[in-house]
């Protein structure tokens, strides 16, 4: 048996692996529609932790403290920062009287550690519904509280969100951190709805305070800097607790980063909380992403001697077929359909990326929150 026949039949393999995920796991949300929750008369405390972002306050907080909401405070959360931040927090506590700042200090045991600071700004807030944010991010709409608070239940105390990225016109670089965030949406909300949540992002996120102490918090995993987010939603997410919400009016919107070198490293620690998710959601999703590196680098190579290649050829465009069904759903969804004429060349794109990113980790350690 020649190489090229082995190589064959474990593209045949590989591409059929592929085929099972999008139908089984990626359809799951592509084909859903977003469902209107009960407008809920419950008392929410949106946190928005800050390290040094004095301008993006000023920019975006006001889209938080003008949100159509009937009762709700903001806890500003200064984490230790050396600009102006502390001072424009001040400034807006003047003229709102719902705002609480948490100014917290550099303490060397958790020196650098956002969990620490988060847990401040939590212990703070005075209800039970929390919202979270960045100071980067700004709310779509000013429903947006509305929106996510609409998906807490008697029984769902997590609700996972969507955090969008600006558009940037005619730059690849923004349309792969867009596609990026696309299509670990379409991951984390498909495999919520399969009853099994893995992660959520911090600039969209929202739990309840009793959730948060009854499980410890961040405890078991604050030595690790980042995650303050997913991991903490790997651990305490169940098919029971966790809604999603999709509406748009619920989206928030963060600026891009503008350069490769500053994605990539924001990429690096966002990567390195992964090998810390449960084993069942290590396998899962590592066997996704290898049989995409697998199915690209095989149907490159057979077609470059087009070996068998009128099978390969169509074992490739179903392929891509199930790619612009899903991936076009859900970017329609989340307002992404720009990117779905391009999704195969942004994946391979990203394909690429992330493995320089992950060999990069294995060198050196990433940086964490600033």
């Amino acid at each position: 048996m020649s190489l090229l026949t082995v190589f064959f039949y474990c593209f045949i393999g590989v591409a059929f692996i592929q085929y099972i995920y999008y139908f089984i796991f990626l359809c799951n949300f592509s084909l859903q529609k977003a469902k209107p929750g009960k407008l809920k008369k419950i008392s929410i405390s949106v946190i928005v932790c800050a390290k040094n972002e004095a301008e993006n306050l000023k920019i975006h907080l006001p889209e938080i403290i003008n949100q159509n909401y009937h009762d709700f405070e903001v806890i500003l959360v200064n984490d230790a920062s050396w600009d102006k931040t502390l001072d424009i927090m001040k400034d807006f506590k003047e003229a709102n009287n719902n705002i609480t700042i948490v100014d917290v200090k550099t303490i060397e045991q958790f020196w650098g550690n956002k969990k620490y600071a988060l847990t401040l700004g939590i212990k703070a807030a005075k209800n039970d519904f929390l919202l979270f944010t960045d100071a980067d991010c700004k709310p779509k709409s000013l429903n947006w509280i509305s929106e996510m608070s609409s998906q807490f239940t008697n029984t769902k105390s997590l609700v996972l969100g969507f955090g969008a990225y600006e558009k940037v016109s005619n730059s690849l670089l923004n349309k792969l951190i867009r596609f990026e965030t696309l299509i670990t949406a379409i991951q984390y909300f498909s495999y919520a709805r399969l009853g099994m949540p893995y992660m959520g992002v911090g600039r969209n996120l929202a739990y309840r305070k009793e959730l948060f102490f009854n499980n410890s918090g961040f405890m078991n995993h604050m030595n690790i800097k980042s995650g303050d987010d997913d991991l903490f939603v790997n651990e305490i997410a169940t098919s029971k607790n966790t809604s999603i919400c999709f509406s748009k009016n619920s989206f928030t919107v963060s600026k891009p980063k503008l350069t490769y070198g500053d994605w990539i490293t924001q990429k690096r620690r966002h990567v390195s909380t992964a090998k810390h998710y449960k084993i069942s959601h290590k396998i899962v999703l590592g066997l996704f992403y290898f049989s995409q590196i697998l199915f690209w680098t095989l149907a490159i190579l057979l077609l470059s001697f087009l070996f068998k290649w009128q099978i390969v050829l169509g074992l490739l465009s179903f392929r891509l077929l199930l790619q612009f069904i899903v991936v076009g759903g859900s970017a329609n969804k989340l307002e992404s359909k720009d990117l779905t004429l391009f999704s195969p060349f942004l994946e391979v794109f990203l394909i690429i990326f992330q493995l320089a990113i992950f060999s990069a980790n294995l060198i050196s350690k990433p940086k964490h929150w600033k």
